[in-house]
């Protein structure tokens, strides 16, 4: 039995728009101001999208479970397999006390922590966005972080905060790849529109992360270090997406970054140094602060030992990464699993895309191409390199198995309630609530790219979900098609920030299990604000530079 998609049950928006923000409304409330630990916050937010779909929109039964089953399957792989796998590097290295050699050689760059944060958080998560994304850059950054001794806090809420500029070229471009395949938009256009809106941002992001951290008389304090890292980031994003393709976009820019910042503080450093491991603001999170490594003195080679399994990983996920290695390694193996009575069952309906088209269901389980496995082999690598015997290394990983379990069995439930809104076209009505605005269409067209990366964790999903309505609404108001679709994106990595399973990543990589709901009160504003602010420059572009949405 085919269903088709109804985005307005009951003949009126306001009450369907208010029924459709409910699940969300339950998981959010529920987490962030009723303190409930987070796997409880998802499975109720995910009984509140089953009984909206079911009982409000008509979707039989029997598809609502099964989509929220393909969602969980989902949370396991790629996303929980990403997490489970970061942490067991981090398990290995600390075990043998590599790495606080690593911290004291960060330290030897600068015990500032202002620039800790920038050279950490901002410079080297791009890479990783660039380069693995789907969660990968927080995981890395808020690990590294926390063992450096940075709050929890602190460590978790501006790893999330850091990654929104590169999100939209994450992962060797995904996002704007797929907005450009699944929706017909030209790739180099699209790419290229948004070049011209990130790099304002990525200029931004420094300053408000230092902002964030330590104020704003601290973070004028350093803002020679803030203007090299953002444009050394911001001109070379805007030129290879204009001049090269969306695929190495995050990778050059965030390795020109880094070395940018690396020269830049051996010829300068601010008069006052920055200690404090703490949020100004935040000085006692409730968590437990790590005593920071004691700076000394490593050999060369103890340095090398060091660094070596983080060198690996770098290596590991950036192969991982190269669409030729994976399509050679889903040759080897990938199976895949149409969902019996989803599976094309679903019809998506006008005006959310020209004509009505039925929904795929299928789990691709790609295990060899997974990041997760390559994370995985980069710690197993790295723990020979450590020089841990094969017992030891699985008994670690067990650990790190039984220390995430719940994390895990959060991100799942996440992933099922995304998935569920996502077939059931909940998430669909709360999009044409924004598509509605009129001559404010831009505005609030670049805050339902934040709206959808806030409620399926991706970019990617998000110009899945929502890149066919930005092009039919701006065709309708005769906007550039190319700037509403650029701007969907664009909007949507500020949403990335306040993203349950983001967050849940960052608890995870902090070991400060049951506050994500601390995190997401912290960075709920931050995202709002930055995701405004993305809306009011595409809106500029719409009325105001028009030509700077013309690309051809």
């Amino acid at each position: 039995m085919v269903w088709q998609q109804v985005y307005d049950p009951f003949g009126n928006m306001v009450i369907s728009t208010l029924l459709a923000a409910v699940p969300v409304v339950v998981m959010l409330v529920s987490l962030g101001f009723l303190h409930i630990k987070a796997h409880l916050a998802a499975g109720l937010g995910l009984l509140a999208a089953f009984v909206v779909a079911v009982f409000a929109y008509g979707m039989p039964a029997a598809m609502a479970g099964k989509a929220a089953l393909l969602g969980g399957f989902t949370g396991l792989l790629p996303i929980g397999w990403i997490v489970l796998n970061i942490i067991f590097l981090q398990q290995l290295s600390e075990q043998n006390g590599s790495f606080k050699i690593l911290q004291s050689s960060l330290s030897g760059i600068t015990d500032d922590r202002r620039l800790q944060l920038l050279l950490i958080a901002f410079c080297f998560g791009a890479f990783f966005e660039g380069a693995a994304g789907f969660g990968t850059p927080v995981a890395v950054t808020a690990g590294i972080l926390i063992g450096l001794g940075f709050s929890p806090l602190a460590a978790s809420g501006l790893s999330l905060i850091a990654n929104t500029a590169p999100v939209a070229f994450g992962a060797l471009g995904t996002p704007v790849i797929t907005l450009a395949k699944v929706h017909g938009y030209d790739l180099m256009d699209v790419t290229a529109m948004i070049g011209r809106q990130l790099p304002f941002f990525s200029l931004l992001v420094p300053f408000w992360l230092i902002w964030a951290f330590a104020g704003r008389k601290a973070m004028m304090e350093i803002w020679p270090a803030l203007l090299v890292t953002g444009l050394s980031f911001a001109i070379p994003q805007y030129l290879v997406s204009n001049f090269i393709g969306p695929e190495l976009v995050d990778i050059i820019a965030a390795i020109v970054s880094m070395v940018s910042l690396i020269l830049f503080l051996r010829v300068w450093q601010p008069k006052k140094i920055w200690l404090s491991p703490n949020l100004k603001g935040h000085e006692h999170d409730g968590g437990r602060v790590p005593e920071p490594a004691p700076v000394e003195h490593y050999s060369r080679a103890e340095l090398v030992r060091a660094w070596t399994p983080w060198a690996i990983l770098t290596g590991f996920v950036f192969v991982w990464g190269l669409p030729p290695v994976k399509t050679f390694l889903d040759k080897l193996f990938v199976a895949k699993f149409p969902m019996e009575g989803l599976h094309n069952l679903v019809m998506k309906m006008p005006p959310v895309v020209t004509k009505a088209h039925p929904e795929a269901a299928v789990y691709v389980l790609n295990l060899l191409s997974a990041t997760g496995t390559g994370i995985l082999l980069a710690a197993i690598v790295g723990a020979l390199v450590m020089k841990y015997r094969p017992v030891e290394i699985a008994r670690t990983f067990a650990r790190t198995f039984w220390l995430v379990r719940y994390s895990l069995i959060t991100i799942v439930l996440m992933l099922a309630l995304g998935t569920l809104t996502r077939f059931s076209g909940t998430d669909t009505t709360l999009g044409l609530a924004f598509a509605n605005s009129g001559v404010l269409y831009p505005f609030f067209g670049t805050l339902m790219g934040w709206l959808g990366v806030s409620m399926t964790g991706s970019d990617t999903a998000s110009n899945v979900l929502f890149g066919g309505m930005q092009r039919v609404a701006a065709e309708q108001l005769g906007l550039s098609p190319n700037l509403m679709g650029a701007a969907n994106s664009s909007g949507g990595v500020m949403g990335k920030m306040i993203d349950a399973q983001s967050i849940v990543v960052a608890s995870t990589a902090t070991r400060w299990f049951n506050h994500e709901g601390d995190i997401l009160r912290y960075v709920f504003f931050h995202s709002i604000a930055l995701a405004a602010l993305v809306g009011v420059f595409v809106t500029l572009q719409a009325y105001v530079w028009p030509f700077s949405a013309m690309v051809r």
